[in-house]
C-alpha cells in the first residue's frame, strides 16, 4: 500500500496527540517537544543543544500545510522544567487563539519546516512502488517521533 496524499493522525488526548484537530480555518498539529539541530553529534554537551519548542501547523481543510509557528524556550541545560512550562503555557495561548478549536482527528499532507538547524513536519520517509511492500512505506513526524505506516488508520508507532 503505498503513502496516501493526506496521512490520517489519530486524536488521542491521553497520549501523544492531545493537541490536534480542526479549527474555522482547516485543520492543526500542535505539540510541545525538544529537537537537536539535524546532523549534531552531541556527545556530553547534548543538554545545551536540546531545545524546547512550542509548535503549532496550521492545514486547510483538506490537509495542505498553510505555516507553522515554532518558537523555542530553551534549553534542557537552562532547565528543562521551566523550558517544558513556558513552551505549554505559549501553546496553550497559541491554541485558544484558533476560532472554533475542536480536539479531534486530522488528515493532512506530509510537509517539512526547519527552526535552528531542526526538522519539523511530516515527512515521507520510505516510499517503495510495489504496493504490496508495507514495510517500505511510511511517514514520520519531527521531531516527535511518532510513525505512521500501513493501514493509514492514523495510529502510530513511537
Amino acid at each position: 500500500m503505498s503513502v496516501p496524499e493526506v496521512i490520517p493522525v489519530a486524536y488521542e488526548p491521553d497520549y501523544r496527540t492531545p493537541t490536534i484537530g480542526r479549527w474555522d480555518g482547516g485543520q492543526f498539529l500542535a505539540s510541545v517537544t525538544a529537537a537537536f539541530p539535524e546532523g549534531l553529534r552531541t556527545g556530553d554537551d547534548g543538554k545545551r543543544h536540546k531545545r524546547w519548542y512550542a509548535v503549532l501547523h496550521r492545514f486547510d481543510a483538506a490537509g495542505r500545510h498553510l505555516e507553522s509557528r515554532i518558537e523555542s524556550t530553551g534549553t534542557t541545560a537552562d532547565g528543562e522544567r521551566r523550558a517544558v512550562e513556558a513552551a505549554r503555557e505559549l501553546l496553550g495561548t497559541w491554541l485558544d487563539a484558533l476560532p472554533g478549536r475542536r480536539y479531534e482527528s486530522v488528515a493532512v499532507a506530509p510537509f517539512a519546516v526547519r527552526c535552528e538547524g531542526a526538522l519539523f513536519g511530516l515527512v515521507v520517509e520510505g516510499h517503495s512502488e510495489d504496493e504490496d511492500d508495507e514495510e517500505g512505506n511510511w511517514v514520520e513526524l519531527y521531531p516527535d517521533g511518532l510513525g505512521f505506516s500501513a493501514p493509514w488508520d492514523g495510529t502510530y508507532d513511537t
